[in-house]
């Protein structure tokens, strides 16, 4: 590995903790209470989809283990 990249890689694992994709919120701050279940508590699209996302996930794993078996014949 080149020094330059080593560099790059180490001022990216740096600055990783200043880029978020969201704020983060006070524990005290809202409607009280804790977890993930409390009322204000805001849901994202993809918890909808996270057991559809893990068969989708174990289908994927099922057909390219099948598919790299048979070509090592």
């Amino acid at each position: 590995m080149k020094i330059i990249t080593k560099y790059i890689f180490l001022a990216l694992v740096l600055l990783s903790n200043f880029i978020l994709a969201q704020t983060p919120q006070c524990p005290t701050c809202g409607t009280g209470g804790g977890g993930g279940t409390t009322p204000g508590k805001q849901s994202i699209p993809v918890d909808m989809y996270v057991y559809v996302l893990a068969a989708v996930a174990v289908m994927m794993v099922v057909f390219f283990a099948k598919k790299y078996k048979s070509q090592k014949i």
